[in-house]
């Protein structure tokens, strides 16, 4: 005999089994998107793939692409929360245990982290966390003999949720690896600002052709120290937008746009732009004067590039090759190289980056950019400017980098950005005359997201 869901006995058919099949009755609404988020997670988290990549409309993962449009966004809500918090979520699934997970129960960790986020930090009613999670592991026979455990913890936690927050507050929300490195690169304290700061959304900055003053009247923004506009949350796609259609601004985070304005006039100058998709930089040196030339490996990138620049009506002379080994006929007057790396100064927009990458990662692309950079030098004419930048947290792939370039390549030096150009970024200008900013930069009026991607820019100029 077996039981009826209201716990009475009723006949055993040969045909039934304990655990019906999901194809024998409904799911519940909202189980699909849990699905996909753990599976996802899973991916991120234990397989080390890109968060954009599962989440690719074409390409990206099938659990994803089954959903409409409105559970994918939900999806990606639960996605960015979970991995913003993860540290303190899975420390909070741990008081509520009473002894680990075992190693066959990795898929249980990933719903109960799912369904953790959205008790704590989402406006999900409890209930419907709850549930939804124990019918995932119920749906899942590595996962079905925790199901008792999972709705035991996950009500436990929604019951105790003030109390859970405050304990689990004191923990880092970036994994350990990355806030020990942060630490000793930047002190405690300014770890501790830095990993909070990213746990909000990034801000939507644009930079303009022109006008900015009267572009952040027309867009309710607010003009940045970076000479870009941002924008108060909006409901809507960023194409909705008065001057999208027309090319008058492209979006643009105010750290990735301070590069380029290193450079000032570029009027009558040759310039490259290497690593230059999407294009956002490329625009900006020919709007500062340049003839420019973009350079990409990848040809699928440079169609990327080559959209962009259209639709802001600006040209430029595109070639896909490989960097170490382009040679072009004359040299450049001015050259930006914002080099390929760990991206780790973007977490407010890439929660992922922490997981996917690691200490390995960023001493791979620390020796890549070097090799870059010694490269793009000698593409430099006498006396010509070469900015390197990247949007990696780590001096590693910064101030490192620099300075083993500099040691031992006398032909060029070190040109020192001034504080006083920059009011409102002085902070951001190093002892040496370098740009590092970090997320926790950047105050903003109420009604506006705070902060900035962490980015690190050195100027370079040829001396012979």
């Amino acid at each position: 005999m077996v039981l009826n869901s209201d716990g009475k006995k009723k006949p055993f058919r040969r045909n039934e089994s304990a655990a019906p099949r999901a194809s024998q009755s409904p799911q519940k609404p909202g189980l699909q998107v849990r699905a996909a988020a753990a599976k996802i997670l899973a991916a991120v988290v234990d397989r080390k793939l890109p968060l954009d990549g599962a989440l690719d409309h074409e390409h990206g993962n099938p659990a994803y692409k089954a959903l409409n449009e409105g559970d994918r966004a939900l999806t990606r809500a639960i996605l960015n929360t979970t991995l913003r918090h993860l540290p303190r979520i899975e420390a909070a699934i741990s008081l509520l245990l009473d002894s680990p997970l075992p190693e066959g129960a990795r898929a249980l960790q990933h719903v109960l982290s799912v369904a953790a986020a959205q008790i704590l930090y989402l406006d999900v009613p409890d209930h419907a966390a709850v549930d939804l999670a124990v019918e995932q592991a119920n749906h899942d026979p590595r996962s079905r003999r925790f199901a008792k455990v999972a709705n035991a913890v996950l009500r436990r936690l929604g019951r105790e949720k003030e109390d859970i927050l405050a304990q689990i507050s004191v923990i880092s929300p970036m994994p350990d690896w990355f806030i020990e490195r942060l630490e000793k690169s930047y002190g405690k304290q300014v770890a501790r600002a830095i990993s909070e700061s990213q746990l909000e959304p990034a801000a939507i900055d644009l930079s303009v052709k022109s006008d900015a003053e009267g572009w952040a009247r027309k867009l309710n923004g607010y003009v940045l120290p970076t000479g870009g506009v941002r924008l108060a949350a909006f409901a809507g796609g960023i194409p909705s937008l008065d001057g999208f259609e027309e090319g008058a601004w492209w979006v643009q985070d105010a750290a990735a746009s301070i590069p380029a304005r290193l450079f000032g006039d570029l009027t009558d100058k040759r310039v490259a732009d290497l690593c230059a998709a999407p294009g956002g930089k490329t625009a900006q040196l020919i709007l500062a004067g340049g003839t420019v030339v973009a350079v990409e490996q990848s040809e699928n990138r440079i169609k990327r590039l080559r959209s962009n620049l259209d639709r802001l009506g600006l040209e430029a002379e595109t070639i896909a090759t490989d960097l170490t080994r382009y040679q072009p006929e004359e040299l450049f007057d001015a050259i930006l190289l914002d080099a390929p790396c760990s991206s780790t100064g973007t977490t407010r927009r890439h929660p992922d980056v922490l997981w996917t990458k690691g200490p390995e990662d960023i001493a791979k692309l620390a020796a890549l950019q070097e090799r870059l950079l010694r490269h793009a030098i000698t593409l430099l004419k006498p006396n010509g400017t070469i900015v390197f930048s990247n949007c990696s947290l780590d001096p590693e792939e910064g101030e490192e980098v620099i300075r083993r370039v500099l040691a031992d390549t006398p032909a060029v030096e070190r040109f020192p950005i001034e504080p006083s150009r920059w009011p409102g970024l002085e902070a951001a200008i190093s002892p040496l005359g370098d740009f590092r900013t970090t997320p926790d930069m950047l105050t903003a009026p109420a009604g506006f997201a705070p902060g900035l991607d962490g980015f690190y820019a050195a100027v370079l100029r040829r001396v012979a």
